[in-house]
């Protein structure tokens, strides 16, 4: 399957695309797209990476992901089970400011909301302050018809352009860092070590899988993400965990280190608070106590 690139489904009556999505999980592997894409979460929670990074994703949470930037909403792995109950309902809004939309583009009206999407290529979080403004957007969006429809999009542009709180989703990685032929070993690595976090999971493995020698697959995997897999097999877990303690259905903090693949409960501790800067108990009190 050639995972990169995508292509997003065009209409030929249709300035923007709207997708809504109510299925078992979300499409799994890495892929891009010359669209922007806006996702409203109705429904669903897993790990969202885009370029070197991941967040953990939730309902009623909006993502912004820049043109031609490698991701991929991963669903949690119980999505996957055959006896799961569990679905995704998504929202999606996709857009190319470099097709049908680029003469409007570069109206001089437009350009602070051409900047915008110039300065945050790789994609955004919005934040829950926004939130409201901004879902509410993208359902009447959903609801509209002709004209009426291009004209709330106009609107959704200028409460993305002026978003006050800004969360990047990447740093460091281009747009069009990844040959096509590039993004598709990348797709298969980033897969094949999310799919194998949880057990010892050492780079000749990694990089046998890739076809390499762990020497090359060293300077061929920081090349592509401008970091080392050990940072990125780490960052992949230590998100895992941080899940798994905000859960609250864990034995013990050592339980979660083992299940998410560390084999020392000191070295969990380690990389827990250099990623994120307190101890997993210090995380998971601090969570409770703003729960309560």
């Amino acid at each position: 399957m050639k995972v990169l690139p995508f292509t997003i489904p065009t209409s030929h009556d249709k300035t923007i695309l709207v997708q809504e999505d109510i299925l078992p999980y979300f499409y799994p592997h890495l892929h891009r797209h010359e669209e922007i894409q806006l996702t409203l979460i109705l429904k669903g929670e897993g790990t969202l990476v885009v370029g070197n990074s991941m967040h953990s994703f939730k309902p009623n949470e909006v993502y912004l992901i820049g043109a031609n930037m490698p991701h991929v909403f991963k669903s949690d792995d119980i999505y996957f089970d055959q006896d799961s109950n569990n679905e995704i309902h998504a929202l999606t809004i996709f857009f190319n400011t470099k097709g049908r939309l680029a003469s409007l583009f570069d109206l001089p009206e437009l350009k602070n909301v051409h900047l915008f999407f110039s300065t945050h290529y790789s994609g955004l979080r919005v934040h829950e302050h926004s939130f409201a403004d901004i879902s509410a957007r993208m359902l009447s969006i959903k609801y509209a018809l002709g004209m009426d429809q291009l004209m709330q999009f106009f609107q959704l542009l200028k409460s993305l352009s002026t978003l006050e709180i800004i969360t990047p989703l990447s740093s460091g990685v281009e747009p069009k860092m990844f040959s096509d032929h590039d993004g598709m070993r990348i797709s298969n690595i980033y897969n094949y070590i999310m799919n194998h976090y949880n057990r010892d999971l050492t780079l000749e493995e990694v990089a046998a899988a890739a076809y390499m020698t762990p020497q090359a697959f060293c300077r061929y995997f920081k090349k592509h993400t401008r970091v080392t897999f050990v940072t990125f097999l780490n960052e992949i877990r230590i998100n895992e965990a941080c899940k798994k303690l905000l859960d609250g259905a864990y034995d013990s903090v050592s339980s979660v280190a083992f299940n998410c693949g560390f084999n020392s409960i000191t070295n969990f501790n380690r990389v827990f608070k250099s990623t994120i800067g307190k101890s997993p108990r210090e995380y998971a009190s601090e969570f409770l106590s703003k729960v309560n």
